[in-house]
């Protein structure tokens, strides 16, 4: 039996304006966790998320979470516990997100003020933090303030796990995960995390997989110190000329991974899964158009997907003091690291791809014969996630979507990484479901981020049905 819901969407409705204020006073609080001059803002942006959910009924903590690693001075923000009913005959979702965003500055080519929410008559919503996460975060409060003013009782106990350093690595969050699994999360019955994207723009998806990301610098040293090309060129042997060759033999045109063994770890495609590809809402000009050019290595939509959520990459970042502006300068670094990440994959193991990249990159260093002196590491991993799309947690979203967006769904993975969602998953043991508000346009980490606002108020009415949906859904795996 489908939910009544048109009172709570009528109700929606009718507070957009006032929804949009909260976000635009969210949008208004600069929380950029990677600043810390701005830490203050990050703690005044949680202290007001509790107010607004203490008005709304519901018991909240802000949890501390110590000092930060890189710079123990600094006080970590705060986690915000939150819990929003406690009816033992209701079933209990767990939801996340984080209310820190990327720096900004006018001056990065934006145009309009980064944190000045802009509506534009075409609805889009321009501001640091609409669509990551600050928009899918208050649609939550939305949610409970819409079923409140419109009289519906609410279907579902809720539990809320807000954080501030989400864009500087969530310092501190996985401890407190672990330690709250079996307390303060004990019973929730589901996670559903709403901080990612559709995969375009005119069809809402449902995402049961991410990527892991290991991270690794390769560091090539010799000379003591810098030197003049004009005077030791030709006579030393310079590291920024060993790391080009080295990260070279890495990766092919084509993407191809070059390293042994990588490949043989990685999980076979199952019919069942092959057919997941075919009816996705996806168009190479899309991509093309998110490019800004025609450089694809595929042609065709099934082997794009596959190579962006189910098969690994290897991507080169950078080179670390070599000299990198504007105009000529002739030195010849002493020490130069390269960066470059492998995209992770079912069944991949961390400390198995670890080990085969050290040993693949120490063997091609030891091929040039150079007097310099490597180092390989990794300067940080992170595991990959799947959770079964049959789930009844995913069954309920995908009548909510129907319901709100009048289309089933598409299944999707993703080729980016959130941590936490597997964080949550081991520490909970229950399924983890990623149902995205924003669309693919948004532009989280870029200049110009918006969040449209049919997105955000629909968003608003999605999770809210949501919510309904897991109210009636029959318990299977």
């Amino acid at each position: 039996m489908a939910p009544q819901l048109d009172g709570f969407f009528a109700q929606v409705d009718s507070l957009s304006d006032h929804f949009i204020d909260r976000l635009r006073k969210a949008v208004a609080i600069p929380s950029v966790s990677a600043d810390p001059a701005r830490r203050p803002d990050v703690v005044r942006m949680g202290h007001f998320l509790k107010d607004e959910l203490e008005a709304l009924g519901a018991s909240v903590e802000l949890r501390q979470l110590g000092k930060q690693p890189d710079i123990p001075s600094l006080d970590l923000p705060p986690a915000i516990l939150a819990r929003y009913g406690s009816d033992k005959n209701k079933r209990t979702i767990l939801v996340y997100g984080h209310y820190d965003v990327q720096p900004a500055e006018k001056s990065d080519g934006w145009a309009t003020e980064p944190f000045d929410l802009t509506v534009g008559e075409d609805g889009r919503m321009f501001g640091r933090g609409s669509t990551d996460d600050k928009g899918p975060v208050l649609g939550w409060l939305n949610a409970i303030e819409a079923h409140q003013k419109a009289g519906i009782d609410f279907p579902v106990n809720l539990l809320m796990c807000f954080e501030g350093m989400e864009e500087y690595g969530s310092e501190g969050l996985d401890d407190l995960i672990e330690a709250e699994g079996k307390r303060f999360f004990a019973d929730a019955d589901a996670v559903c995390i709403s901080d990612n994207y559709w995969l375009g723009t005119e069809k809402p998806c449902l995402t049961y997989g991410l990527r892991g990301c290991n991270y690794y610098s390769v560091e090539i040293s010799g000379p003591g110190a810098d030197l003049h090309s004009g005077v030791f060129g030709g006579t030393a042997q310079e590291p920024m000329t060993d790391l080009v060759r080295v990260l070279a033999t890495l990766v092919d045109t084509d993407g191809k991974i070059q390293i042994p063994g990588i490949a043989e770890q990685v999980a076979p495609v199952t019919e069942d899964e092959a057919t997941l590809y075919d009816g996705i809402s996806f168009e190479m000009e899309t991509l093309h158009e998110s490019l800004g050019s025609k450089t694809t290595i595929f042609e065709d939509k099934k082997s794009t997907l596959m190579a962006r959520w189910r098969y690994p990459s290897l991507s080169i970042h950078g080179v670390e003091g070599a000299f990198s502006a504007p105009g000529a300068k002739t030195v010849i670094p002493a020490k130069v690291i390269g960066k470059f990440s492998i995209r992770t994959v079912p069944n991949m193991e961390i400390e198995k791809t670890n080990e085969l990249v050290y040993k693949y990159v120490k063997e091609q260093f030891a091929k040039l014969g150079s007097k310099n002196t490597l180092k390989v590491y990794a300067q940080h991993t992170g595991k990959w996630w799947v959770a079964s799309p049959k789930h009844w947690n995913f069954a309920a979203a995908a009548k909510a979507t129907e319901r709100v967006w009048g289309v089933q769904p598409d299944f999707t993975r993703e080729g980016g990484s959130i941590p936490v969602t597997l964080t949550f998953e081991q520490a909970t043991g229950k399924n983890v479901l990623l149902l995205p508000m924003g669309s693919s346009t948004d532009g989280a980490h870029s200049i110009n981020e918006k969040l449209d606002k049919k997105n955000y108020i629909e968003g608003i009415k999605l999770l809210g049905s949501y919510l309904h949906y897991v109210a009636e859904e029959p318990m299977s795996e």
